[in-house]
């Protein structure tokens, strides 16, 4: 077994696992596919985080890519990373850009914003490859009416550290010794793994924040007990200071994630995260007047 080690120390705890939860198919945008960990019936949020989505991985014919046309978003942010394909971007303010494999785009919604999140022209008209990943993370109410903030993410400037036996793209927080470039509001880990079979990798994480780790290929046996977790499943830590994440006999494509949860009061419906029913309300009330703005037609 090849061990990776991470920032722990020798007298880290090692955190059992808590629950191993299955992704539910949804269909979502304009009517593509997703692999939703949560939130579920059995699992609404792992605080701050409140959604996962795996997009893809499909082969796409000329004409098929889908994508999320307009629609607003107030009270949280969305982190969108791109593994195979590309996704345009255009918003109520003017913005607009592309990302593509290894880059990820986290959107601060804050006060409210409508955008548009679909396949690039070229892959719309040509088709191909298109696998990626959309995670919702909470703002602290306080901050829940900020300006909103884009952060758009090269995978040039993103820290992949080669280990034997594996690699680790750090996209936020410390971990492997170096720091992922995403400014955050609260303390978080975003960390993409990809392991060969039998090899390991310990982490430090602080014990005061929720720990999971999301496999997309392959397999795992994770945390202190050595649990198995599948394609497609999710597995919540328990307590502790590190994490623990092994990979099976076909190696491993994961999603590691860490975050200081809110512990505050959450209220949601569709594209709107508050912390009161009457937030909501008011958020309804300013899209449907026009006041989170729209996006300009497109000329040509």
């Amino acid at each position: 077994m090849t061990e990776m080690t991470g920032t722990t120390g020798t007298d880290a705890t090692v955190r059992p696992v808590a629950r191993v939860v299955d992704a539910v198919r949804v269909q979502e945008g304009a009517g593509f596919w997703v692999r939703r960990p949560f939130p579920t019936a059995a699992l609404p949020m792992i605080d701050p985080f409140l959604l996962l989505d795996e997009m893809g991985p499909s082969e796409l014919a000329p004409g098929e890519a889908k994508g999320a046309p307009d629609h607003p978003h107030r009270g949280f942010e969305t982190v969108t990373y791109v593994l195979d394909g590309e996704t345009e971007h255009r918003d109520s303010a003017g913005n607009h850009g592309t990302i593509g494999p290894g880059d990820v785009q986290w959107m601060t919604a804050g006060s409210g914003v409508v955008h548009s999140e679909m396949p690039s022209h070229a892959l719309q008209e040509a088709g191909g490859r298109m696998h990626g990943f959309q995670l919702w993370v909470n703002l602290p109410r306080a901050e829940k009416m900020q300006a909103p903030r884009y952060q758009d993410l090269r995978a040039a400037d993103i820290p992949r550290v080669e280990v034997d036996g594996g690699s680790a793209t750090v996209i936020a927080g410390d971990a492997f010794g170096v720091r992922g470039p995403a400014l955050t509001h609260v303390p978080i880990t975003y960390v993409h793994l990809t392991l060969d079979p039998g090899a390991r990798v310990e982490v430090g994480v602080a014990a005061s924040q929720e720990a999971w780790v999301y496999a997309f290929g392959g397999s795992a046996r994770v945390g202190r007990d050595g649990r198995d977790v599948r394609d497609g499943q999710a597995a919540i830590f328990g307590s502790g200071d590190a994490v623990s994440v092994a990979a099976g006999d076909a190696g491993l494509q994961a999603l590691l994630l860490a975050g200081q949860p809110l512990r505050e009061p959450v209220a949601r419906y569709g594209p709107f995260v508050m912390s009161t029913k009457q937030e909501l309300i008011e958020a309804f009330d300013d899209f449907e007047a026009g006041r989170m703005g729209a996006i300009a037609p497109q000329v040509g």
